[in-house]
C-alpha cells in the first residue's frame, strides 16, 4: 500500500498503469495504490484508508473492532474518524465520522491508530447496527474472565455517560444491561436479543442441566428454568449431522420436562415462526402453573 506519487516513483508511472490495466494494483481510493492480491486483508485496506484520508484519523466503528479481533463486527467498508474541525468527505467503501477523540482513546494494533476497544464498542452500541453492536458487545466480553468482564462493562458504561453526542444512549444502555459474555456465539446473542425485544422474559443464557448426583449433563444456549423452555440454536457447522443426536437430547429433556425449541440461520431473519412457538410454549406452561 503506498500513494499513487510514490508508486510511480519506485516502479514508474508506465509500469503502475500496465499493473493498474492488468488488475495486478488496484486503486481503491483516490491517490492510493495496492497489491491487488492485498486487497480483502483489513490493515492493508485500512492502512490505505488512512492515507487516503490523511492525518488527524482513526479507525473507528466496525473497522476497528474487527482489528480488536471481534468476529460479529462486519461490513465491507472501512470506518475512520476525524476531528470535527477537519471537512472530509465519506467516499464508496471509506465512511467517515466526526466526533472528538484524546490520544489516550487511541491503541496501535497492528501499526495502525485504533480506538480503544471500550470507545469502539460504546459508539458502536449508539449509533451501528443494533444486532451487530450487541453481538460485538457479548463477544468482547466472553473472550474475558469474569473479573475482567466486568471492567470492560464499567469502562463501556463511563464511555457512554461521558459521550457528548447522546443520540443513541438509550438504546446503547439497554444493550449494555443486557449484555453477559455468556453467549457462545455472535448468532446466539443476536438470538437473545430477538427474544427480549419481542417483549419475552430475559433468558438465562447457558443453562446447566445436571444430573441427580451434581455431573453437568447439558448446556442449554437459552432457557427459562422456571417455566423449563429451553431455546437452542443450530448452526450449520456445529449441528451437521447431528439430527438423531438433537432427537435423543430433546427427548430426554421432555423427560425431564422441558419443552426445546430449536432455531436457525432463517429465523434470525425473520423470526415470527420461532416466537410464535415460543409464545405458544410460554402460554401452556403459564396456564399449567396457574
Amino acid at each position: 500500500m503506498v500513494s499513487r506519487s510514490e508508486a510511480d516513483r519506485i516502479l514508474g508511472r508506465r509500469a503502475v498503469l500496465e499493473g493498474l490495466a492488468r488488475g495486478v494494483l488496484v486503486q481503491p481510493w483516490r491517490g492510493v495504490v495496492v497489491h491487488a492480491a492485498d486487497l480483502l486483508k483489513l490493515p492493508t485496506l485500512a492502512q490505505a484508508a488512512l492515507l487516503a484520508i490523511g492525518p488527524p484519523a482513526v479507525l473507528s466503528g466496525v473497522t476497528s473492532l474487527a482489528l480488536h479481533g471481534i468476529s460479529a463486527a462486519e461490513g465491507a467498508a472501512v470506518h475512520l474518524t476525524v476531528p470535527y474541525s477537519r471537512r472530509v468527505e465519506s467516499r464508496s467503501g471509506l465512511v467517515v465520522h466526526r466526533a472528538e477523540f484524546h490520544p489516550s482513546d487511541i491503541v496501535e494494533l497492528d501499526e495502525l491508530p485504533v480506538f480503544s476497544l471500550d470507545r469502539a464498542l460504546a459508539d458502536h452500541l449508539c449509533d451501528g447496527a443494533e444486532r451487530t453492536a450487541f453481538a460485538a458487545l457479548e463477544e468482547a466480553m466472553h473472550n474475558l474472565t469474569p473479573d475482567h468482564r466486568a471492567v470492560l462493562h464499567a469502562n463501556v458504561r463511563d464511555r457512554l455517560l461521558d459521550r457528548r453526542d447522546r443520540r443513541g444512549i438509550h438504546r446503547a444502555q439497554m444493550l449494555l444491561a443486557l449484555a453477559t459474555g455468556e453467549a457462545e456465539s455472535p448468532s446466539e446473542s443476536i438470538l437473545r436479543l430477538i427474544v427480549v425485544e419481542a417483549g419475552l422474559p430475559v433468558p438465562v443464557a447457558q443453562y446447566e442441566i445436571g444430573t441427580i448426583d451434581g455431573r453437568k449433563l447439558y448446556v442449554l444456549d437459552l432457557a427459562w428454568p422456571e417455566l423449563r423452555i429451553a431455546l437452542e440454536y443450530d448452526g450449520y457447522a456445529a449441528h451437521e449431522g447431528r439430527q438423531d443426536y438433537d432427537a435423543e437430547r430433546d427427548a430426554r429433556m421432555a423427560a425431564r420436562g422441558w419443552i426445546t425449541i430449536r432455531a436457525t440461520a432463517a429465523d434470525l431473519r425473520d423470526p415470527r415462526r420461532l416466537l410464535a412457538e415460543l409464545r405458544g410454549a410460554f402460554e401452556r406452561r403459564t396456564a399449567r402453573l396457574a
